[in-house]
């Protein structure tokens, strides 16, 4: 069975960027997604279809298809009444919209009462490198089409999403 729209697939994956390995499956977790619902980056996603179980690759994405390019106007400079606890540098956190939205954010410096954060993704503007190997594909249930992602040996049957 090939990769498309609606398989749940399975990967083992290890992420460099510029030679620096960032990210990557644990040794027999594999990570499962849904394919064609927005569950892992597009450049990825695109690279990954019409592969099958068994089917090892190397994709490289750049940022445009990955975390997007860095956006100097989402550094932005807060109150440290602002946050609740001792505030490091280097932490992420977590801002919560007036909608209930959450977007995290990283602390590049303190001077004072001034915070400087930075809201672009930790990769924003790097070029990624994925070794990938394909573990399985299958067609989605209903319910993981339904809720717009994969689930796992630990159903969440009852779950609203």
């Amino acid at each position: 069975m090939n990769i498309s729209e609606n398989k749940v697939v399975e990967i083992e994956y290890t992420l460099t960027v510029n030679g620096e390995v960032v990210d990557q499956s644990e040794s027999g977790e594999p990570l499962t997604y849904l394919q064609g619902h927005g569950n892992i980056i597009p450049g990825l996603e695109q690279a990954l279809d019409g592969h099958a179980a068994g089917d090892q690759l190397q994709v490289t994405v750049q940022p445009e298809d990955g975390y997007g390019e860095r956006d100097e106007e989402a550094i932005q400079i807060i109150a440290r009444e602002d946050f609740d606890d001792d505030i490091e540098v280097g932490a992420t956190y977590f801002a919560q919209a007036e909608d209930g939205s959450v977007t995290p954010f990283t602390v590049v410096s303190l001077e004072g009462d001034d915070v400087t954060v930075d809201f672009n993704p930790p990769l924003a503007g790097e070029v990624l490198n994925f070794d990938v190997t394909v573990k399985s594909v299958r067609d989605a249930t209903p319910d993981e089409l339904e809720h717009g992602h994969a689930h796992g040996d630990d159903a969440h049957e009852d779950d609203d999403f």
